[in-house]
């Protein structure tokens, strides 16, 4: 959905979108109910795109793609946390300045023996959650005055998931903690 006409005719496929943007923004607490009922009887309503871009306006990008094997998560300040039961797709494309990111795998249910997290981190803290048997790949990434603290592993035959860690790091950290 492009903000460069925003008097262009909105489509099913846009409409859907945005439903999608605000019920997970509903669910990381960042619409209550009321609001949310509001904003998506404004969705389904909308003629244009820049009725749209208003809806979400205030919102970070966070969407779950229709291709189920992908999250991307987009944002600027502020904090960003996955934890509880929730399914990990195989693929994970995190673009964030000045952002603290949170995957707690404690609970999450995995799609995939392999997560492949596409990184573009800068002025940031990315901690992962989780227990012994992720094993965190870094050989994809490259660091520019960034840290990453790992936890020692055991063997990557003991591994139930494997997480490949690719990308750019400008002036962040990665740490990872055991549940």
């Amino acid at each position: 959905m492009s903000n460069d006409l925003p008097d262009l005719r909105a489509s099913h496929e846009d409409r859907e979108r945005v439903v999608d943007v605000l019920r997970v923004a509903a669910a990381d607490g960042r619409l209550d109910a009321e609001e949310l009922d509001m904003r998506l009887e404004s969705a389904l309503s909308a003629r244009t795109l820049g009725e749209l871009a208003d809806l979400t306006g205030d919102l970070p990008i966070m969407r779950a793609d229709r291709d189920k094997d992908l999250l991307v998560v987009e944002q600027h300040g502020g904090k960003y946390v996955r934890e509880g039961r929730w399914p990990v797709p195989a693929r994970i494309e995190l673009r964030t300045r000045e952002c603290r990111v949170t995957f707690d795998f404690t609970h999450a249910v995995f799609t995939s023996d392999v997560l492949r997290i596409e990184t573009d981190m800068v002025h940031g803290k990315l901690f992962f959650v989780g227990s012994q048997d992720i094993v965190i790949s870094t050989d994809g990434l490259i660091l520019t005055y960034s840290k990453v603290r790992l936890r020692p592993k055991n063997t990557a035959a003991d591994a139930r998931v494997r997480i490949e860690l690719v990308g750019k790091l400008v002036h962040a950290k990665v740490i990872e903690r055991r549940a």
